[in-house]
C-alpha cells in the first residue's frame, strides 16, 4: 500500500499526504510546498509516507 501512496505522491503530492495523515498539519504544509514548487511538495510527501 505504501508503494501505491508513493506513486500517488509523485503525481499529486497533497493527495498522497492526505491518504496518509488526513487533514493534519502535514497536509496543509504539503499544499503550501506544492504551490511554492512541485519538487518540494513531492519530497515532503514521500518523506511523510516513508516515515509512517
Amino acid at each position: 500500500m505504501d508503494l501505491l501512496r508513493i506513486l500517488i505522491a509523485i503525481l499529486l503530492p497533497p493527495l498522497g499526504v492526505f491518504l496518509q495523515v488526513g487533514f493534519a498539519g502535514a497536509f496543509w504544509l504539503n499544499i503550501l510546498l506544492t504551490l511554492l514548487g512541485y519538487l518540494p511538495g513531492i519530497i515532503h510527501a514521500v518523506w511523510i509516507i516513508a516515515r509512517r
